[in-house]
């Protein structure tokens, strides 16, 4: 069985390599940053040498950089059993991506857009897809107009547009997906305590980040609902939910609108540009 886990290097993604690998998957470890993709690979070796991981670069900002990571799996791996989209970003402050998209949106859900219709091709009868989205989609609204959110930016607005994107296009991919049988789902992995909107250039949330942490699940527990979606037999039918805690839960009214999940997916297609069925 082989997996790639997006965001791989820190939190929750490491977390979700680890316990993936020591259940025997052949683990993928997708990570933006050389430096930080490789510590992780190390410890995570070091923890366990039976682990079967390897680690690829990808910039989830970039298509250019997703097309290349897709096409070289392809050459090198070519099938796909697990595709966990775990890598999210947040900042306080509006940023773009490579290709000018606001950063929140263009990499939590556009780049997971991307990847997950590039590696399709891959994925066989019984794959499964685990988008990790979060109770913030509930406060979420996709801004078709300003999707940039160029007017009246804040991080609530941003991250909530981002995490609501995450429910629709599982809901969407699943129906899609659905004559192919993969599986297509999301969850809500709780607070968890991530390096997760810490900067690394100034290193700006680290003192919010560790005085926070005592309330926080750790990665690993966050983890478990992710891991659940993947690899348990009791969810291999189910496709298009959202869970939280290992269980079906309860989204948002503009979460379950499938009118408005196509129309994302088809606005997605127009902004990433990609010929898809």
């Amino acid at each position: 069985m082989r997996a790639i886990v997006t965001g791989a290097n820190s939190g929750m993604g490491r977390a979700t390599v680890a316990a993936l690998a020591d259940q025997g998957y052949e683990v993928i470890m997708l990570c933006r940053d050389s430096k930080r993709g490789t510590e992780a690979y190390e410890a995570l070796k070091t923890a366990s040498q039976e682990r079967n991981i390897h680690l690829r670069l990808c910039d989830l900002g970039n298509y250019a950089s997703i097309r290349a990571f897709a096409e070289k799996y392809q050459e090198e791996f070519k099938e796909l059993d697990l595709l966990v989209n775990n890598a999210g970003f947040i900042s306080l402050d509006r940023q773009e991506t490579d290709e000018g998209m606001e950063r929140q949106f263009g990499i939590n859900h556009l780049g997971h857009f991307l990847l997950t219709h590039l590696l399709l091709p891959c994925m066989k009868d019984g794959s499964r897809i685990v988008v990790v989205a979060s109770g913030a989609h509930k406060t979420g609204k996709i801004h078709f107009a300003d999707i940039n959110l160029k007017k009246g930016f804040n991080v609530f607005k941003a991250y909530g547009q981002s995490k609501l994107a995450n429910v629709l296009f599982t809901r969407e991919m699943a129906k899609r997906l659905a004559e192919r049988n993969i599986t297509v789902n999301c969850c809500h992995p709780g607070a968890v305590a991530t390096n997760m909107g810490v900067s690394r250039d100034t290193g700006f949330g680290k003192t919010i980040t560790r005085m926070l942490k005592p309330f926080f699940q750790t990665p690993e527990k966050g983890a478990r609902t992710a891991i659940f979606l993947a690899t348990d037999p009791s969810v291999k039918e189910i496709s298009g939910e959202y869970f939280y805690k290992c269980k079906i839960a309860k989204s948002s009214k503009r979460s379950k609108d499938m009118t408005l999940a196509k129309r994302l997916y088809d606005f997605s297609v127009e902004l990433v540009p990609l010929v898809v069925g």
